[in-house]
């Protein structure tokens, strides 16, 4: 393919000239769509927000991306997926949306991504765990990270990450012995050569799975850059796990994200005197993760949200065929017209508040319940993947 669709070369113009998330170009698109957003903010009519957000890359010159461009791009084995693409993740994108909806900062969603690698998006991100952890990570932490994600990749799930030394590095390995399918989000662009000492790890996971960044091919890795790719890292699978972590470090980051979003939240325990671990103990002892000693654990918990990780041919019809747990007490405890408070689904579900929060998000992502102004109610379950 040479010839590049006017809808493509839009949205590659807009993530060279706005610093992701960039809330107020995505209104902007949202609005006009993307090729009319471009012709705007080229020509400079555009409201204040939007040109705030685009005035420093603007000021570069022009930043045009022409059809040669882009066949550069496609011959160094790089490809820009767009929303309009078939492969676009919505489903899992979509819990960006609704935080970004109730007004929760930074959970824009993605103007495009670019990729490296032949698994599309729609399949590796259907059935995904994030797995993150210290970039200091001890021994331990490795072994873990690396024994699990080969167990998730032997079950068909796709192991995410984001190709930092550590356990993130460890996970990538793990499923990649495995034969699976990796995944890696970076916050930089995917021409950067970052980190150095990934550069063949990232090439091996482009080999079956994909590499991905929202950013220009050349950008420059930053740390504002990487704690925005962390929203993409919670939304993009089922549930993240925390293998070691510090009371303050970039996981900790993606795990708060994952809780926002309402996904499976999970925590490794490690020695009660490694710092590496304090902030899994930390999110342990709060409630705010769920304790894992083993992958068996992960995949339990995960379904506890009613995400099935089974193979797409082993999927019930009905969307309410595949919640158990947690999610089928909640659903239960939902009424089909009349709204309840979440003080009364946790009465009647015997569900603890803050978990029925996260999982009345999961079944809304699903269609299943719904928003009203008594609190929430059941819903008809039309715009869920699986309602058969």
């Amino acid at each position: 393919m040479t010839d590049f669709d006017e809808v493509r070369l839009a949205r590659a113009y807009l993530l060279g000239v706005a610093e992701p998330p960039a809330p107020a170009v995505a209104a902007l698109i949202a609005e006009c769509g993307p090729v009319e957003a471009a012709r705007r903010i080229r020509s400079g009519t555009v409201p204040d927000a939007v040109a705030k957000e685009t005035a420093a890359r603007s000021e570069l010159g022009d930043l045009g991306v022409t059809d040669a461009d882009l066949t550069r791009a496609q011959e160094a084995g790089l490809r820009l997926i767009i929303p309009e693409d078939e492969e676009w993740p919505q489903w899992p994108l979509l819990s960006l949306g609704v935080a970004d909806g109730r007004g929760v900062a930074g959970m824009t969603g993605p103007i495009a991504l670019w990729g490296r690698g032949p698994a599309r998006l729609d399949e590796a991100f259907d059935r995904a765990v994030t797995i993150v952890g210290s970039r200091a990570a001890t021994g331990y932490g490795e072994h873990v990270a690396a024994d699990w994600a080969y167990a998730l990749a032997r079950s068909g799930v796709t192991v995410l990450s984001g190709a930092a030394y550590g356990i993130d590095g460890a996970a990538h390995r793990g499923a990649l012995a495995a034969g699976g399918v990796s995944a890696a989000v970076l916050g930089c662009g995917l021409g950067s050569g970052y980190p150095a000492g990934h550069v063949t790890l990232l090439r091996r996971i482009a080999e079956r799975g994909i590499v991905v960044s929202e950013y220009p091919c050349a950008a420059p890795p930053a740390r504002h850059r990487f704690l925005v790719r962390n929203r993409l890292l919670a939304a993009l699978s089922a549930g993240t796990v925390v293998v070691e972590a510090d009371r303050r470090s970039g996981a900790r980051n993606t795990a708060g994200t994952a809780a926002t979003l309402g996904k499976a939240l999970m925590a490794v325990p490690g020695p009660l005197t490694s710092r590496t671990s304090s902030g899994c103990h930390e999110m342990l002892r709060s409630g705010a993760a769920r304790l894992v000693t083993t992958a068996e654990d992960v995949l339990e918990d995960v379904g506890r949200l009613g995400i099935d990780l089974a193979r797409p041919a082993d999927r019930p019809r009905r969307g309410t065929d595949r919640l158990s747990g947690d999610a089928l007490r909640v659903h239960e405890a939902l009424l089909p017209r009349a709204g309840r408070s979440v003080e009364r689904i946790t009465a009647e579900s015997g569900v603890p508040a803050p978990k029925a929060r996260a999982v009345l998000c999961a079944l809304e992502l699903d269609g299943l319940s719904q928003r009203c102004e008594a609190g929430w109610r059941r819903g008809s379950g039309r715009g869920g993947r699986d309602t058969g």
